[in-house]
C-alpha cells in the first residue's frame, strides 16, 4: 500500500537547492494531514553526508542513491535511479522542484511508472475527495497563460506527483530537530545507462542574485514608462541592498530579462520588502508576491488593486516620488554612517 511523501532534494556540486528544502517544510504539513512521514531523497556522487541537514527542514527519514555515474545530472541514470526508489518504496506522493532538472526528470519517471504529473504547482493541499472517499493531494497551478488557476487530482494512480516552483513554499527550519534514519538504496548501473558523453561543463557566472533569494525587491510595472527607468529603480535597489524585478508586461515588451519576472508565469518571491513601482496589481502578479513580509506600492491610480495587498501605499507619479525616495534613503544612510 502506497505510503509517505517523498521529496526529491536536488543538489549541484554538493550544495542542496533551496527549493528542495522548501518542499520538505511543505511536505511536513501535508504529511500531518495524512498521518504519514516525510522522506528526503538524495541522488548523486558522495551525497550521504548531506542527509543530516534534511531533518531540520522536515524530513523524518532520508534515502539516497550514490554512484559516480550520478556525479553530473544526466537524464537516463537519474531516471533509472529514481524509478528504482519509487518501485522499492511505493510512496503515496512524490514532490520535485520545478527547476531545469526537475522539469526534465519528473515526466520521464512518471512515464516509466505509469502515473500522472502536475507541473509548476503554486499550491498543494490535502482534501477529502468525494468520489473516492480518500484524502488526496490537490495540486493547483496556473492554466491558460495564467488567466485561471486549475486544481488537479490523481485518483487512480500512485504515486501522486507534482513539480513545485521555487519560492512558492515557505522554508521552515527547526535547528532542534533530531537526526533520523539515513539509508542507501542500491541501483545496479551498467555502462549502457550513460547514453551520452559529457565533453565539457561550462558554468555560467551570475553576478545578480536570483530574485527568489533576494531579501529586498524593487519591482517595476508598466507605469514606469520606459526600459531606461529601470536604471533609476536599480539605483534605489543598490541603496537598499536589493535587486530589481518586474511585472509581466515589461518582460513581454522586452524591457527586462525573463528571469526578473514576478507572477504566475514568472517567479514566486517572498522578500522581506517588496516595493511595487507603477504596478497595477493584476491577480497574476499578486499571486507571485503577496507572500512578501512587507509590501509598499507606488501608483498614481488610487484604486489600483495593488493597494489591497500593500502594507503601505503611496498615491503619486512614480517619476516624482522615486527621486525623493532615493534622496531620503541616501540621506538616512549617510546619517547612519556618521
Amino acid at each position: 500500500m502506497s505510503k509517505n511523501i517523498y521529496v526529491i532534494v536536488e543538489q549541484r556540486d554538493g550544495k542542496m537547492l533551496k527549493v528542495g528544502l522548501e518542499l520538505l517544510s511543505e511536505a511536513k504539513k501535508l504529511a500531518a494531514e495524512l498521518g504519514q512521514s516525510v522522506v528526503g531523497v538524495l541522488m548523486g556522487d558522495k551525497v550521504k553526508d548531506l542527509g543530516n541537514d534534511l531533518f531540520k527542514y522536515g524530513a523524518d527519514e532520508v534515502v539516497y542513491v550514490e554512484d559516480p555515474i550520478l556525479k553530473e545530472y544526466v537524464t537516463e541514470p537519474y531516471t533509472k535511479a529514481l524509478t528504482k526508489v519509487i518501485q522499492d518504496e511505493d510512496p503515496e506522493i512524490v514532490l520535485y522542484g520545478a527547476t531545469s532538472i526537475g522539469r526534465d526528470l519528473a515526466p520521464r519517471v512518471a512515464s516509466r511508472i505509469h502515473t500522472g504529473l502536475t507541473a509548476d504547482c503554486t499550491k498543494l493541499t490535502i482534501e477529502m475527495d468525494k468520489k473516492t472517499n480518500q484524502k488526496l493531494l490537490m495540486m493547483t497551478r496556473p492554466a491558460f497563460g495564467g488567466n485561471i488557476m486549475a486544481t488537479i487530482v490523481c485518483r487512480q494512480y500512485r504515486p501522486q506527483m507534482a513539480t513545485v516552483r521555487p519560492g512558492v513554499m515557505e522554508l521552515i527550519e527547526d535547528a532542534s530537530a533530531k537526526v533520523g534514519n539515513i539509508r542507501e538504496i542500491k541501483v545496479d548501473f551498467v555502462d549502457a545507462d550513460m547514453n551520452i558523453k559529457i565533453k565539457e561543463i561550462i558554468k555560467e557566472e551570475h553576478k545578480a542574485t536570483d530574485i527568489t533569494e533576494a531579501k529586498i525587491l524593487v519591482s517595476g510595472g508598466r507605469g514606469i514608462g520606459s526600459p531606461e527607468y529601470y536604471d533609476t529603480l536599480s539605483e534605489l535597489a543598490d541603496l537598499l541592498g536589493g535587486e530589481i524585478s518586474s511585472s509581466r508586461a515589461n518582460v513581454d515588451a522586452g524591457w527586462i530579462a525573463k528571469d526578473r519576472q514576478v507572477g504566475q508565469t514568472g517567479k514566486t518571491v517572498r522578500p522581506d520588502l517588496y516595493l511595487a513601482c507603477g504596478i497595477s496589481g493584476a491577480i497574476q502578479h499578486l499571486a507571485g508576491m503577496e507572500g512578501s513580509d512587507c509590501i509598499i506600492a507606488i501608483n498614481k491610480n488610487d484604486t489600483a488593486p495593488i493597494f489591497d495587498v500593500s502594507d503601505l501605499g503611496i498615491v503619486g507619479d512614480i517619476k516624482q516620488v522615486m527621486p525623493k525616495l532615493i534622496e531620503a534613503v541616501r540621506k538616512y544612510k549617510e546619517e547612519q554612517a556618521v
